[in-house]
């Protein structure tokens, strides 16, 4: 679980290692801001770890500093951004989610994090209550948006995903957003190790009511599951309980429709919108 303590110490860190980097190349702050286009305070503030950096630094400081410096600062930044923009009871399972060789996803309520595009995650975060600034929401996209790169980079994971298909249709952000998200999922379901599934609105053989659920498989071939609820969330190791999660997942593959009629719903939808 990350505290704002913990988090106050990261941005001190990524403080820390811009300055060495800046002083190592011999640049005053002064110096550095001007290289940066950013103001000699903002870089105080970041160096004493009290702002949190602005997603362009990194590549800009490629340009002052030298190309090892920009990597160096870009993977500090992407840890950071992990850091501030997950939720501290999600944290566990999106580090064994990372690991996986599979993942298998059944939603009820929203489209799964992995897939979302930006327009939808920032409907999320806009409506969420109680109302937060825009920087946390920054922090939340960027953190969702780096998540997803789990789909592409890597591809001998194998991934299932079974979404009602009110999610879908129940248009959060609006119609434009809606097409995105169903451009997303048909994008996405022509990845090889992707299965997208939509579970029909009628469907009298349902065996998902208990609630959404997670899955993955770590290395070592063992099951973890995992549930969230209302700030908080559960991991499920016990062999006996994972087991029941694993036998209706596989109940809601076969009652879900399959990939091919899937995606001809998910274009009738968007032909619709």
């Amino acid at each position: 679980m990350t505290t704002e303590a913990e988090l106050s110490d990261s941005l001190r860190t990524f403080g820390a290692v811009l300055k060495a980097l800046r002083e190592e190349s011999g640049l005053t702050q002064e110096e550095f801001a001007a290289r940066v286009r950013y103001s000699a305070a903002c870089i105080a503030k970041i160096e004493q770890g009290k702002r949190f950096p602005p997603e362009k630094l990194p590549g800009r400081a490629g340009e002052a500093l030298g190309p090892v410096a920009s990597k160096v600062l870009e993977a500090a930044a992407r840890s950071l951004r992990r850091r501030a923009g997950l939720a501290s009871w999600f944290q566990q399972w999106a580090g064994i989610e990372e690991e996986a060789i599979s993942l298998y996803a059944y939603e009820c309520r929203a489209i799964p994090g992995l897939l979302q595009p930006e327009s939808y995650v920032r409907a999320v975060f806009d409506l969420r209550l109680p109302p937060v600034t825009e920087e946390h929401i920054e922090r939340k996209v960027a953190a969702r948006l780096d998540r997803q790169q789990l789909l592409t980079s890597r591809p001998n994971t194998a991934f299932s995903f079974i979404v009602e298909q009110s999610v879908v249709e129940r248009r959060m952000g609006g119609s434009s957003v809606t097409r995105e998200v169903i451009d997303r999922l048909l994008d996405v379901s022509q990845q090889r190790n992707v299965e997208f599934q939509i579970m029909p609105t009628v469907q009298e053989d349902h065996c998902g009511i208990d609630g959404h659920m997670y899955l993955a498989e770590t290395p070592s071939h063992q099951w973890i599951g995992y549930t969230e609820g209302q700030r908080s969330s559960s991991l499920i190791t016990a062999p006996k309980d994972v087991s029941v999660l694993l036998q209706r997942y596989g109940r809601l593959r076969s009652q879900a429709l399959d990939c091919r009629a899937t995606v001809r719903l998910l274009e009738q939808m968007r032909g619709a919108l």
